[in-house]
């Protein structure tokens, strides 16, 4: 069973803020000449690697809420210029909206088991997944979703 990461989505007030980053990024590569790669570095390695990428995402949390998810396909850790160790977890830069969830802020992430993972907004959500985000976090944080 996939083993998830939960991380706060620092800087992004949306699920759209954090689509937007990602194609900012992915056209100044292409803009470049140099291909794209979604990589998101973080200090700390996991020690559950192989469950990890046994099918896990990374829960994105906006706002207090977790909102959005996007597929791990790699983890590589690394030493950066000054010697402190770091790791690039490699994203698939898809964003897949989640049933929203609230969440306290922390430092880091967290790991995430598939059971209490959020659900996907999708074909069987309802009219849910064509709400505006502003208004499925109203609804959640009244407890109607």
């Amino acid at each position: 069973m996939a083993l998830h990461l939960l991380k706060l989505c620092v800087g992004a007030d949306s699920i759209g803020d954090l689509e937007d980053w990602i194609e900012q990024r992915r056209a100044a590569k292409a803009k470049r000449g140099q291909s794209y790669e979604h990589i998101h570095t973080t200090r700390m390695t996991p020690k559950r690697v192989e469950e990890l990428l046994d099918g896990g995402s990374l829960y994105w949390v906006i706002k207090g809420q977790i909102s959005a998810r996007e597929t791990l396909l790699d983890i590589r850790p690394f030493t950066d210029s000054e010697g402190i160790g770091r790791t690039d977890l490699v994203l698939s830069g898809t964003v897949v909206p989640v049933m929203p969830r609230p969440f306290r802020p922390f430092q880091g992430w967290r790991y995430l088991q598939a059971k209490d993972a959020p659900a996907d907004l999708g074909r069987g959500s309802g009219g849910v997944a064509q709400m505006p985000e502003e208004l499925r976090r109203e609804l959640r944080d009244l407890g109607l979703l």
